[in-house]
This record gives C-alpha cells, structure tokens and sequence, in this order.
C-alpha cells in the first residue's frame, strides 16, 4: 500500500495543524468493521488538553472513511479502509448529536495481552488432567523411548497447530477475522468439514468431562475416605488399606461395623459417582456458565501444586532407576516397549488446544509475535510434562514395588493418609466442580448452535442433553474407571482429524492454489495423516 505523506498527520491538531507527528504503529490488527468512526463534524473536542478544533485534514480522511464504510458490507477484504485511512487507537472519539466528542482509549474497546501473558494462557489451557497419566504413559513406553516421544511429538503438534493458526490468514479476499478453524474447514471441504470438525471437537470435550467425572469420583471417594477413618484413627496401614490396627479393635468393636457400613454407602465405583449427579446436573442446566470462569485461575493454583509436590515426594524418595534396554526385570521395565502407542495417545490430547488456538492468539498484543509465542508456550508444557513424568517414574520405590504398578493416576500410588497428597485431590476436586460445568457450556453452545441455531433451545433439550453426558460419566467411572485408557483414545480420536488430517489437507490445498506445493511437502503432510490414523488404530490393539 502507499501511504501519502499528508494522511500521517493527526485528525485532530490543536491551534498548529500543521504539527506532524511520528509515524503511527501497523494497524493490521484493527478490527474496521468495529472501530468504523462516525463521521466528524467541526465541533468541541471534550479531553483534559484546552479546547481543540478538528483540522481540514480530518474532515478530508473522514470522508474518505465514510465512502469506504458504504463498500464494507461486502466481504471482501478488498474493500475495507486502508490502514492509512483508518485512524489510529488514539485518535478515535465518539461523536455525540450535541455537537461535542469524548475521546476514547484504546482499553475501552480493544483489550489486548503482552505475551508473556499469552503464553501462560496457553500453558494454563493445555495442563488438564493428562499431567496426571504422563508418569502412567511414560512406562507404557519405557523410559528412554518415552522421553523421546514426547519431545518428537511435541514438536509435531506444535507444527500442526502453526498451520491451524494461519490457515485463516492464508484465504484470499475474504474477512476472515472472526473466523475459527470449523469455518476454514467448511470453506475448504463444505457442510462435511464443518460438522466433522464439530463432532471431533465434541470428542475432545466429552471425553475430557468422562475423564473429569472418574476423575472427581476418586478424589472425592479418598477425601471422604481421609476425613471419615484416617482423621479419627491415625494408625492406618500406610499401604493405603485402610485397617485398623487390632489393638483399637480389640477395645471397640461396634466402630468395625461402622466402618464396614461406611464403605458400603462410600465406594469408589458404586456410590461417588452417582453423589456427584446431584451437585453437577443442576449446574450443567445453568443458562450462563459465567459464573464458573471466575475460577479458572484455580488451575494455575492446582498445577503450582501439583509441581510442588512430585519436587517435595522426589527428594523424600531418591531416585530408583536401573536401565534394561530390552529385556525386562522384576522391579523394572525395559527403555524400549512396544506399547509405546498408549503414549503418543496420551500425548495427542495432553499437547491439544487446535481448536482455540486463533481464539487465544487473537488477544496477544503483538501479532507478529504469534509463532514465538506459540513456541515458548509449547515448549513450557512439554518441559512440565517431563519433569512430572521423569520424576515421578525416578522416584517411584523400586524395590520394592515394581515400576509396573505406577497407577494411570499417579496420586493413587499414594496412601489416603498423605496430608500432601490430601490437599492436592481437595484441590483439584473442587477445580475439576467449577471447570466441569464450563465444559458442558462449550458442548451445549457448540451442538445446539448447529442444530437448533439457538444455544438454549428449552430446558428439556439442554437437560436431556446434559443427562446424556453426566450418564456416559457415570458408567465410565463405573465400569472402566482407566483414566489413561479414556484420554488415550479421545486424543487419538480427535487428534485424527483436529491435528493430523484437516490441518495437513488445508495446508497443502492452500499451497496448491497459489502454485506452491512441491512434492516433498506433499510427501511430508501425507505422513502426519498417515501418522494420525496409525495413532489411532494402534490403541485398539493394545
């Protein structure tokens, strides 16, 4: 574009208008169907500075804004105001009817971060409950091998996310905005990329509140289980068994059938699922989930601690590490296995945030910082995933415990009378209470916008809904309570499409229409689809 020298000047000068000003910052991030301004009037400027009068130039670049407000109706990008025409944060007043204007700053209408806080937003985004199955999933590899793939793929997510994240850029004259990675889908491969990103999409979050539900079950069942018989009776068998010394029991023995008849009302699989319905299914049925954000700052709170404690339980422990490349040990499992695959599953859902990664990056301050952003927040998230992983896998005693019985959730290895570990289930219980009904928000305005065009078409839709979701917990947490089972294949199920397949196809179809592909890029992003579709075959087979 050509920036005329006499456009630079300020629309609005004090008694010298023909004071210049430095030239102005890039605007490609402005919003022009937003900050369109009002045509101006040579009236009274209302600021803190003495009274000041619109100069010629702003009437002229005015008028300009005007004629290109009657065009922006079209799509086109084409046909927005320029950046020089469009004025900058600074300059932008309302006008009012009486004839006097009051400056407007740049927060009143467009909020932006620094990265620093970008990059923890999406370092807070990704750390959900898979940091809990990475110590799990780090066996099912063997060590050396594990480490070696959550580095590779995390380094392939983090090239899959890049293309999600300029592949609205990357369409030619059309607004694309306000566009999510659905509407590229759709504008590539129609009503089918649309809906089948969405039904993926809702993989994502149905499996993460199944694994919510098992999740919230156990540690209220330990909670109670902490609170009922270790607060009353200390001398708990440290193994995590819950009996009662026989000295106590020799002295009272009706408070044997008291704890008998508590396990019978406070099982893990059989009763705390099904307590949880009558808390959770009246939130989930809230119109507004606003509510329940105020809270999300309790996740940086959980994970803080939850770092905190595998550092406090590594040192207490000491390292117990014996390296057998391939044959396997009583207490050990060999550095290379053939389960690996339970890994990279694992690994799909633990690095995903495809699907609001143009959201999130909408808010950075500076755009053209949005790849180094993005490589930084990834590479935080995977330093957390190692050190949690390493160390709990380090530290886990062997002998006498083989490192096989590292459990899928790493705090079940720990006994229920472990303050540390009491505090972090409390914590991340009453967590997992506030964010579960923001998931449901996200399932119910996602489904029933795509069905019914309303987000809350009657309260029987969402409820019946709602009972579908808290039910399809319910039974997990039942029947098959595998926390890393459960996120293993609902990543490699929406990982198939929202990381490998859609990303790869977009960009090589963008590439191909501008007479840019090549064949070893051809080549390299039919293997990541190739990649997702082995990922996902792969965990039905072990």
């Amino acid at each position: 574009r050509y920036i005329m020298e006499d456009d630079c000047r300020r629309l609005l000068s004090s008694e010298h208008p023909g004071e210049s000003y430095s030239h102005r910052g890039s605007t490609d991030s402005l919003d022009f169907k937003v900050k369109r301004p009002f045509h101006v009037e040579p009236r009274n400027i209302v600021d803190d500075d003495p009274q000041e009068r619109v100069s010629a130039e702003a009437a002229i670049l005015n008028s300009r804004v005007h004629y290109y407000s009657k065009l922006t109706g079209s799509s086109d990008r084409l046909l927005s105001p320029p950046n020089h025409v469009v004025p900058c944060p600074d300059e932008i007043y309302i006008y009012s009817p009486l004839g006097t204007a009051f400056k407007v700053t740049a927060a009143d209408y467009y909020s932006k971060n620094p990265s620093i806080v970008t990059i923890f937003a999406i370092w807070n985004t990704m750390m959900g409950t898979s940091i809990l199955s990475i110590p799990w999933a780090l066996k099912q590899a063997g060590f050396t091998l594990g480490i070696l793939i959550l580095v590779f793929t995390g380094l392939l997510m983090l090239y899959c996310c890049y293309i999600v994240l300029k592949s609205p850029k990357a369409i030619p004259y059309v607004d694309t905005s306000n566009w999510e990675f659905p509407d590229v889908c759709k504008y590539y491969f129609g009503k089918f990329g649309q809906w089948s990103s969405l039904v993926f999409s809702m993989v994502s979050l149905i499996g993460a509140m199944v694994v919510y539900w098992v999740l919230m079950s156990n540690f209220l069942y330990n909670t109670g289980q902490f609170i009922y018989i270790i607060c009353p009776y200390p001398n708990i068998d440290s193994g995590g068994n819950y009996t009662i010394s026989t000295s106590y029991f020799s002295n009272s023995g009706n408070d044997t059938s008291d704890i008998s008849s508590f396990g019978h009302w406070w099982s893990k699989t059989n009763t705390t699922p099904l307590y949880l319905i009558v808390l959770l299914l009246p939130l989930l049925c809230l119109r507004s989930a606003s509510f329940f954000a105020r809270f999300t700052f309790l996740g940086t709170v959980s994970v803080v601690y939850l770092l905190t404690l595998v550092t406090v339980k590594a040192v207490r422990l000491g390292f117990h590490l014996d390296f057998h490349w391939i044959d396997t040990s009583q207490f050990y499992v060999p550095e290379f296995r053939l389960l690996f695959p339970q890994l990279t599953g694992v690994l799909t859902l633990a690095f995903f945030i495809h699907n609001c990664i143009i959201t999130l990056m909408k808010s950075n301050r500076h755009q053209e910082n949005n790849v180094r952003d993005l490589s930084v927040a990834y590479l935080l998230v995977g330093m957390t995933y190692l050190y949690v992983g390493v160390l709990i896998f380090a530290a886990f005693p062997s002998p006498p415990l083989s490192k096989e019985c590292i459990e899928p959730n790493f705090l079940d290895n720990f006994p229920s009378n472990d303050v540390m570990v009491f505090v972090a289930r409390t914590f991340l219980l009453f967590q997992m209470i506030t964010v579960y009904p923001l998931l449901g928000y996200l399932v119910r305005v996602q489904m029933m916008g795509q069905i019914f065009g309303n987000h809350y078409p009657s309260f029987f839709h969402v409820l019946a809904l709602n009972i579908l979701i808290v039910g399809a917990g319910v039974l997990m947490a039942k029947f098959y309570p595998n926390i890393g089972s459960i996120i293993r294949f609902s990543g490699a199920t929406c990982g198939l499409a929202l990381v490998f397949v859609f990303p790869a196809l977009v960009h090589m179809i963008s590439l191909r229409r501008q007479g840019l592909l090549r064949w070893p890029s051809a080549l390299f992003h039919s293997f990541l689809i190739l990649l997702g579709m082995a990922n996902l075959l792969a965990q039905f087979f072990m």
